[in-house]
């Protein structure tokens, strides 16, 4: 693999802050160095496992990869207009194919005050909704939940006004205002509205989103701390449209061309409900169940799963070995239709927080095929320096679809130093 080197972003970006900084009224500068492997096993089950025994090096499967990120942070405020700007530079050594570096913008935008709002133009994290495990109203970030080894948010290009009182506030967004109408997921222009408020110890959120292709949703949240130990929290939201794939044939016959194709779904719904538990120890326990209609169905992973098993079958009739071996690796595909595998999915997270110390126990549960995701993890934090360590195995039925991932076991190993 060839290696680019992040020269010309480490430019692009000293020049944006040098001459900042130098007519700032206030500025600051802040970042971290990370170092981190994370070691992967491949599956022995699944679609890719079977083309790779049919016919070795059809699908590649993620490898094991080491990698040095440096991130740098910076606020400077010009003329009245306050400047955020962060980027991360990666070097990553991928076991068995070479290294690769890279470099990206995290956020750069501008901010600033009309009247009674604030506004912000540029490219910036906008996160929202109040699930752990799972956000049906983030609509704007969408970002990736339960990663093993977090990476620094990427932002969306965005208009955004926010006016703030007491107890409530307004959000208003334009995401993506210059991407193409066939632009899908979290790359497509919308324009986002939320309302929140409190009362008491009551926090409620009104959303509503209308995108380019996919239509209008409305979302409702609310999170309500009970007592000193429990929280309470819950998420809605209805769609019009939602982008999704689709196999485009039926039974196990091989064909040219990939069968999984884009599409997109008519009106459905997401939701969420949980809690948390906390004593006087920190020990905390997290419970959620949510649905998410943008998921393949129990009768699409069926269909799936008879496809994987009748495809091997074509060998003999006669069918090359290649072909079968291609057509499996397209069924991969199918993991990538929404952010969860499965519509009705049980979370569960243990966690305990001691002086320097946390550790934290994370269970997913798919009951349609009794599939269990298992995340542990801990974390020392520092006054500049931070540990983290996780493990998550996939286990449960070999018809799980968590089963059938490419990969079965991973670790991390992480170690940060902030300045």
């Amino acid at each position: 693999m060839a290696t680019r080197k992040p020269t010309l972003l480490c430019a692009l970006i000293a020049a944006a802050f040098i001459p900042l900084a130098a007519q700032a009224d206030a500025d600051t500068l802040a970042g971290n160095v990370r170092a981190y492997r994370i070691a992967r096993e491949a599956a022995a089950t699944g679609p890719l496992a079977q083309a790779n025994a049919l016919q070795p090096g059809t699908a590649a499967v993620d490898a094991s990869t080491n990698t040095l990120q440096a991130e740098l942070r910076g606020d400077t405020t010009v003329a009245g207009v306050a400047l955020h700007a962060g980027a991360t530079v990666d070097m990553q050594e991928l076991d068995g194919t070479g290294t690769d570096s890279h470099g990206r913008v995290n956020e750069a935008y501008a901010g600033g005050s009309l009247g009674s709002w604030q506004w912000s133009a540029g490219k910036k994290v906008v996160s929202w909704d109040v699930g752990y495990g799972f956000r049906p109203n983030d609509v704007v970030q969408q970002e990736t939940r339960r990663t093993l080894a977090a990476e620094p948010l990427e932002g969306r290009p965005l208009l955004m006004a926010e006016r703030f009182d007491a107890d409530s506030a307004w959000s208003l967004v334009w995401v993506n205002p210059t991407q193409d109408h066939d632009a899908s997921g979290a790359n497509e222009a919308a324009l986002a509205a939320r309302w929140y408020t409190r009362s008491g110890a009551v926090d409620w959120h009104a959303l509503a989103r209308q995108g380019e292709h996919t239509g209008a949703s409305l979302g409702a949240a609310v999170s309500c701390v009970a007592s000193d130990a429990l929280e309470l929290h819950a998420s809605v939201r209805a769609y019009q449209h939602a982008d999704s794939l689709t196999n485009a044939t039926s039974g196990s016959a091989p064909t040219t061309a990939n069968p999984w194709r884009t599409t997109q779904l008519d009106g459905g719904g997401q939701w969420l409900v949980g809690g948390t538990w906390t004593n006087a120890s920190q020990v905390s326990l997290l419970l959620e169940a949510w649905h998410d209609d943008t998921a393949l169905s129990d009768a699409q992973w069926d269909a799936w799963r008879n496809r994987n098993q009748g495809l091997p079958q074509w060998l003999s009739r006669g069918v090359p070995a290649a072909a079968v071996a291609g057509n499996l690796a397209w069924q991969a595909s199918a993991f990538g239709a929404a952010s969860n595998l499965r519509q009705d999915n049980l979370f569960a997270r243990l966690s305990w927080q001691h002086e320097r110390w946390q550790s934290a126990l994370d269970l997913l549960y798919t009951p349609a095929d009794q599939g269990l995701t298992t995340t542990a993890s801990v974390v020392w934090t520092g006054e500049h320096i931070k540990w983290e360590a996780g493990l998550r195995n996939t286990s449960g039925p070999n018809a799980a679809v968590v089963r059938q991932l490419p990969v079965q076991r991973q670790g991390c190993v992480v170690a940060t130093w902030a300045f």
